[in-house]
């Protein structure tokens, strides 16, 4: 198991943790500590499977998407096909998104239910090889199954964001006598949100890393990569650019909203690394597969 999923699975249980914590704080404040547990519990499995079955529909949807042949759009499809065979994986269907700014993206339950999704603009911005390095980076998302746990770990954080939200309405609301419950809500509905938050976002910054280190690997050419993520960060950072769906930016392989400043305690807050970080580790992959000597 790499340091990568090691890092994931770690998230995942601190989310599980603010889980718990929550369904603990709903016990509690109603005197019922084991139904609020239950009750998380509950809501946790089904949430999981809604995430399961429904993902790629709803991504789709969302983001304009056409699902096209080889004959449509030959580029694309041949690049992806070939992809594909390298890193033997099934033949996920291709798609093309009209939304206006250059970007990509996968989606799907597992690699035989996968889409591979390119934008209009991404593709008359980039060459070839740049194309083919994003295009695996999408592709090791779906062999690394982390459309799932994106998607299962952003519906855990709305969870734990509307229930806590919730349980602060029906302390408010209740006649219940534990004269501590309201407080107790209201600390948590303060706190367990924002946690769930962070954490998310962290599994989001973590799979990005995974997937641009395993796509640089499928292709041989990191620094492809590292152009092409420089190209689309350039990109989605221009005034014509009219994306306007926060909740799905950690979807794309860049931020849609283009570069983003912030330092320290701000890069929590971000759904992708920084490019100048992911450049950098392309460069030390590119010497360490190539033999080739980068200054940064």
């Amino acid at each position: 198991m790499s340091l990568w999923h090691l890092r994931t699975a770690g998230m995942f249980v601190a989310m599980t943790g603010i889980l718990v914590a929550l369904g603990s704080v709903i016990g509690y404040a109603f005197d019922r500590m084991w139904t609020g547990l239950y009750i998380m519990l509950g809501i946790s499995i089904l949430v999981s499977f809604a995430s399961y079955f429904f993902s790629k529909s709803m991504a789709l949807s969302a983001n304009k998407v056409r699902i096209v042949t080889r004959e449509e759009e030959p580029r694309l499809y041949g690049i992806v096909e070939r992809l594909a065979m390298k890193a033997n994986l099934p033949m996920p269907e291709v798609g093309i998104s009209e939304v206006n700014m250059p970007n990509a993206f996968a989606t799907g339950r597992n690699p035989k239910n996968a889409a591979v999704v390119a934008t209009r603009p991404i593709l008359s911005l980039l060459s070839d090889e740049e194309l083919e390095g994003v295009l695996a980076h999408e592709l090791s998302h779906v062999k690394n199954r982390d459309i799932l746990v994106m998607s299962t770990a952003s519906a855990l954080a709305s969870i734990v964001s509307f229930i806590s939200r919730m349980a602060v309405w029906s302390a408010v609301l209740s006649d219940n006598r534990n004269p501590y419950g309201l407080v107790i809500a209201i600390v948590a509905d303060l706190t367990l949100p924002f946690a769930a938050m962070l954490v998310q976002l962290g599994i989001s910054r973590n799979r990005e890393f995974l997937a641009d280190e395993s796509g640089a690997k499928l292709t041989g050419k990191p620094m492809a990569l590292a152009r092409a993520l420089q190209a689309l960060e350039t990109g989605c950072s221009s005034r014509t650019n009219k994306y306007d769906n926060p909740s799905g930016a950690n979807m794309w392989i860049t931020n849609p909203y283009g570069k983003k400043k912030g330092i320290g305690l701000a890069t929590l807050f971000r759904t992708h690394p920084s490019t100048e970080e992911r450049v950098e580790r392309l460069m030390k992959l590119d010497e360490k597969l190539n033999g080739v000597r980068h200054f940064y």
